[in-house]
């Protein structure tokens, strides 16, 4: 099998930097691979929360996650800050696939590469609803040319 070259930076619409903990490292000295799955769940969370747009956590309409997967190409860990680049990739009418690439602070290449499904559901019934008009408009500003 051969291993695809990780993602650089442009293939990214926005980032966030996020500092890690020594307790992020794992009896081997690198982050563990759970922890990875923490900084893209905040990189989307985050972004949403910034746009104003979903009223998080106690809105009418919130996101499930019903996928996620993580290619790793390169250790991270304490105590080296961790700048998530977030794109979306596919917007159907209720869910979002959302891509995150980790990167060890300044570096151009992806250390791991992360997709991340919500669904957005009735808070109260967690059915699926459209996606609201304004959060949509919104994730346009995050699409990226072609889905990985």
């Amino acid at each position: 099998m051969t291993k695809a070259a990780p993602l650089t930076r442009d293939a990214y619409r926005v980032f966030q930097r996020l500092p890690t903990r020594w307790r992020d490292n794992d009896a081997y000295g690198h982050m563990n691979n759970a922890v990875f799955y923490e900084y893209v769940d905040t990189a989307v969370n985050a972004w949403i929360i910034r746009s104003e747009t979903l009223i998080v956590p106690h809105g009418p309409v919130i996101g499930l996650v019903v996928a996620s997967e993580c290619r790793f190409h390169a250790a991270l860990g304490f105590p080296d800050p961790v700048d998530a680049g977030l794109r979306v990739a596919r917007i159907g009418r209720s869910s979002v696939r959302y891509e995150v690439g980790l990167f060890r602070g300044d570096a151009t290449d992806a250390a791991a590469e992360a997709g991340f499904t919500h669904v957005y559901v009735d808070a109260r019934t967690r059915r699926p609803v459209p996606l609201p008009t304004d959060f949509a408009t919104a994730l346009q500003t995050l699409e990226c040319a072609a889905p990985t």
